[in-house]
């Protein structure tokens, strides 16, 4: 042992001489696992430190982990292995991709877009995905690549499984579709997430009326765990109340099951009420940076007096001017129960859009084996998909019908303002007056 230590000085002390730090800089991720305290390396250090020009020791620790590291890397045994060397041959993509052009059922089936869709999304993100050829092998088309990507994120196959179909090594498979995602959300989040005005605030709540029958509404609003293998060095903050560990989806959906606006990559153990509390839209809601339209009256109700625009959630959020929860599930009025009815049905439009998003792209199904910051380009780009396809493709009826596998956060009591009350009180009085009701609501309480 002590010769080989001597052997690995005198290589350290050779490549000091000659400035290789830079190496240092590449090995300071896996610097944690040097022995740092180790007698002979801190002995030799302040020996040499003057010889190395004044190199710092934590660098020269580094050289020493790296020529350890060195030894034991296992040489490669194959550049291509010969299972994957017939990929333009056998592949998936080579075999199948062409013929399932002719017949668009089948397409749709395998990639959940139209052949319309796909080249679409292909034209807009061709740049970002087209790569050079070598003198050593051909790059992977950026046609083959979201190809990839869309498996990935509609079957929920594993690296593992694509590599076996796409003949393409499940490293290069994961490094594809984290670049595509990340692709997918640059490219496309300003069409699929556009700014929002108070134009489209009253466009989106006129939308919401004509459907749910629910005035002055921006938005469904729910908070959703997407499970997750257990990110590294993350303690508890991960774990939620259903025992697994989960990030989460926060999202605001429209009358036609789009999210227009989410949050991602809060902490599994959080409330709906704190993630919305600390989310962008909410903070730019109440600094003026989002604007939202003047108060207005309700339908048919002339003499009444202007109500906000208002955001619907479930228990789990606080009760404030813009945003309106259901009365507590206790000794309940009749008025009371119809306002809970008339707003869990404008609130189920953001509980079928979290079970068409999961059903459709079945990724989300099971838990993300990737590391947190892939995570979240992987939902991202799931969103953005969501809305991509939805938009072009149109809108099924029986897609509505899906529930949704996704675990409700938990529910923590949290006090309301008083403005908020009053506004919930002003539209429980409303849905029961005869401007206000429906025929039917009678027959559901």
């Amino acid at each position: 042992m002590a010769q080989r230590r001597r052997h690995t000085f005198c290589a350290i002390e050779s490549a000091a001489h000659k400035k290789s730090v830079w190496r240092a800089k590449s090995l300071s991720r896996i610097f944690d696992g040097l022995n740092a305290h180790d007698a002979h390396c801190q002995s030799f250090c302040r020996q040499n430190c003057s010889a190395v020009h004044a190199m710092e020791v934590q660098r020269l620790r580094c050289i020493i982990l790296y020529l350890k590291y060195k030894k034991r890397r296992r040489n490669r045994e194959f550049w291509v292995h010969p299972i994957l060397s017939d990929r333009l041959l056998k592949g998936q993509f080579h075999i199948k991709h062409s013929i399932l052009k002719q017949y668009p059922d089948k397409f749709f089936k395998f990639y959940k877009t139209s052949i319309t869709t796909f080249n679409e999304l292909l034209l807009i993100l061709s740049p970002a995905l087209t790569h050079s050829d070598t003198t050593m092998r051909k790059c992977i088309g950026p046609e083959e690549r979201l190809s990839v990507t869309l498996r990935y994120l509609g079957r929920g196959m594993s690296f593992v499984e694509l590599e076996e179909a796409y003949l393409i090594g499940a490293t290069t498979i994961r490094s594809i579709v984290e670049e595509t995602c990340t692709a997918i959300w640059e490219l496309c989040k300003s069409e699929c997430f556009p700014a929002f005005t108070v134009q489209r605030w009253q466009d989106i709540a006129k939308k919401f009326h004509d459907k749910t029958q629910f005035p002055n509404c921006l938005g469904a609003v729910d908070g959703k765990h997407i499970r997750l293998k257990m990110p590294p060095n993350s303690g508890s903050n991960y774990y939620n109340y259903k025992s697994y560990f989960s990030t989460v989806l926060m999202a605001v959906v429209d009358a036609n099951y789009c999210f227009t606006f989410i949050d991602v990559g809060a902490y599994g153990k959080f409330s709906d009420s704190n993630i919305f509390k600390n989310s962008t839209l909410e903070k730019g809601i109440l600094d003026g940076k989002i604007p939202l339209p003047n108060k207005q009256k309700l339908p048919g109700d002339l003499n009444g007096q202007p109500m906000p625009f208002v955001f619907v959630g479930d228990e789990a959020f606080a009760i404030s001017s813009h945003v309106m929860r259901p009365f507590p599930d206790r000794h309940l009025s009749v008025q009371q129960r119809i306002f809970n009815y008339r707003l869990s049905r404008a609130r189920r439009m953001v509980e079928c859009a979290f079970g068409i998003f999961s059903s459709k792209w079945r990724i989300f199904q099971k838990s993300l084996d990737v590391n947190m910051p892939l995570a979240i380009k992987i939902i991202k780009a799931g969103c953005i998909l969501h809305n991509f396809v939805r938009k072009r493709d149109g809108i099924c009826f029986e897609e509505a019908l899906y529930t949704c596998p996704f675990e409700d956060i938990s529910n923590i009591g949290v006090r309301g303002t008083d403005n908020g009350m009053e506004t919930r009180k002003y539209f429980a009085n409303y849905f029961t007056s005869s401007m206000g009701s429906v025929s039917w609501q009678y027959n559901k309480v």
